[in-house]
């Protein structure tokens, strides 16, 4: 497999974090965070002038809980709230859809199958079969029913995973918001993704004269591709060492 290319200063860098940053756990709140890994995005923050954000379907409190004490620049829940100024809470992206009959028929299925897991979101839900993947059907099917009450909302496919969300808001159009407002503007996105929900930032990224990297094995868009988060995490650890000695784009 080919070597990713460096990181220079005059790029803006936008990651997931399942997948990506950490590997997938059996339950999402089982997720380990790698030693070092928050160092190095403190660092890479710095030499990257600000231009470093989340871009995940996680909440904000979950990114903020496993990068402690760290935060960055967020579009969390794939995009539906946005966080820029890192003293701010995450603010709605746009209007948010009433997804009460969804949550109930998810609540439902959850309480007959306690090996079900329901995340439920300010802007959407998940609800993860990892631990039951032989209901991947039924929740499909469940999901899709009480959708049909509401207006605005789609299904998205991810590892084990069915998420109900807000059908006007993905990672892609949040890295072109975020490329619109300073530090990101003016400078070439990069976007590291393991998933289909990552697909839309590979190529909004790439639309913008930037590059995706696909994390893992799965047809992409991606121009770019490493094999796992631990080797995407090596890389983020050498382009801080390759800028450490750098000079970020509009500083002395």
């Amino acid at each position: 497999m080919q070597a990713l290319p460096p990181l220079t200063p005059a790029q803006a860098l936008f990651l997931d974090f399942d997948g990506t940053l950490a590997e997938l756990a059996p339950r999402p709140d089982a997720v380990q965070v790698a030693p070092g890994l928050v160092a190095t995005l403190a660092a890479l923050h710095t030499r990257l002038g600000g231009a470093l954000a989340m871009v995940t379907g996680r909440s904000e409190a979950d990114i903020d809980h496993f990068l402690a004490p760290l935060r960055l620049a967020l579009a969390c829940e794939h995009g539906a709230r946005y966080r820029h100024g890192l003293a701010q809470a995450a603010r709605p992206a746009i209007a948010l859809p009433d997804l009460a009959p969804v949550l109930h028929a998810a609540k439902a299925l959850a309480a007959q199958h306690p090996e079900l897991l329901l995340e439920h979101k300010s802007a959407g839900l998940a609800l993860h079969y990892r631990q039951a993947p032989q209901l991947q059907s039924l929740c499909r099917d469940t999901l899709e029913r009480a959708m049909q009450a509401i207006a605005g909302v789609e299904l998205l496919q991810g590892k084990c995973v069915l998420e109900v969300k807000p059908r006007s808001v993905h990672k892609g159009r949040a890295i072109a918001d975020f490329m619109a407002q300073p530090p990101f503007a003016g400078r070439t996105p990069v976007f590291a993704g393991d998933d289909a929900t990552d697909e839309a930032g590979f190529a909004a990224a790439q639309a913008l004269g930037g590059w995706g990297i696909k994390v893992g094995p799965g047809p992409s868009v991606a121009q770019h591709r490493c094999t796992t988060p631990a080797a995407l995490r090596g890389w983020l650890s050498a382009a801080d060492s390759t800028l450490e000695h750098g000079t970020v784009p509009g500083r002395a």
